[in-house]
């Protein structure tokens, strides 16, 4: 199963489309963000929720106990 962190972020009014897509566009290439959803309000803001996966390490080496 694959597992992810979000991270929220609110747009006041006013922020163009461009500058919003500005944003999201530097976390995707700088921070391994995607975009989850994003939701414009009727006042004009808006709400980005982005997502990026977790990524576990997986020890594949176990070192023999002493005296083996």
């Amino acid at each position: 199963m694959v597992e992810y962190t979000y991270l929220v972020l609110r747009l006041p009014r006013g922020t163009t489309r461009n500058e919003a897509r500005q944003i999201m566009a530097e976390h995707a290439e700088y921070g391994g963000w995607e975009l989850d959803r994003l939701r414009l309000y009727s006042d004009g803001s808006r709400r980005i929720r982005l997502r990026r996966k977790i990524i576990r390490q997986v020890r594949t080496f176990r070192p023999a106990p002493p005296g083996s």
